[in-house]
């Protein structure tokens, strides 16, 4: 597989905005867990003033969109696109906690839980849900633009859809089906490390199905 020039320096830019944008992300949630949380991040949640939580509803719009924007910038093609924008999501998730390790040194461990995002209702789980998800979409997305750039083809076929899908309905459920810690000022209870188990399991196997090598492709490579 032959990666071009202009591939190698859009996938060092995209890293570093990543890690720049996940700075900035974290440094925001310095800010809120000073005003909330003077003692340490923990469960129950804080009650939040209604307006600052459609401030922040509306940032992480904003974050998803410049995510994409910046996806848009990188690539020309659909599918190449969305590689770019897995990639960078997962890096910039990923540096958000790494920068919240060296300004809070949080989290101690990587079970420790956190709010992952807020819509359409609080994402709750470990940390390690969040962090392997990302290393998955870094994968899958780097893979992606590497495989198109080099003039492979990449297919999303009804098995993949139907996987990825799957995958998403499981991981979704085990981080918003706990409504008494999330709006009832609870504590988690058990995550189900099942669900984040078989979804990564679904997401793997869809990606490599959509990655398979074809004889067009042995050719083109």
């Amino acid at each position: 597989m032959t990666v071009s020039k202009e591939t190698k320096r859009t996938l060092l830019l995209v890293l570093v905005f990543a890690m720049g944008f996940g700075f900035v992300e974290s440094t925001v949630v310095v800010y809120l867990r000073g005003l909330y949380y003077p003692e340490g991040f923990h469960f129950p949640l804080a009650i939040m003033d209604r307006n600052l939580i459609t401030i922040e509803v509306a940032r992480e719009c904003a974050t998803i969109v410049m995510l994409a924007a910046v996806s848009l910038l990188a690539a020309m093609r659909g599918w190449e696109r969305f590689g770019y924008f897995l990639v960078i999501f997962g890096l910039w998730d990923l540096f958000y906690y790494v920068w919240l390790k060296v300004l809070l040194n949080w989290p101690a461990a990587l079970t420790d839980w956190d709010v992952l995002f807020l819509i359409p209702l609080p994402w709750i789980g470990p940390v390690v849900a969040p962090v392997l998800l990302s290393v998955v979409m870094i994968i899958a997305g780097a893979m992606t633009v590497l495989r198109i750039s080099s003039g492979g083809r990449f297919r999303f076929g009804m098995p993949s859809w139907v996987l990825s899908i799957l995958g998403t309905i499981l991981v979704l459920y085990s981080f918003l089906s706990d409504t008494d810690a999330t709006l009832r000022g609870g504590i988690p209870a058990n995550y189900r490390y099942e669900l984040l188990a078989l979804s990564l399991i679904f997401y793997i196997i869809s990606y490599a199905l959509a990655l398979r090598i074809r004889e067009s492709d042995r050719r083109s490579i």
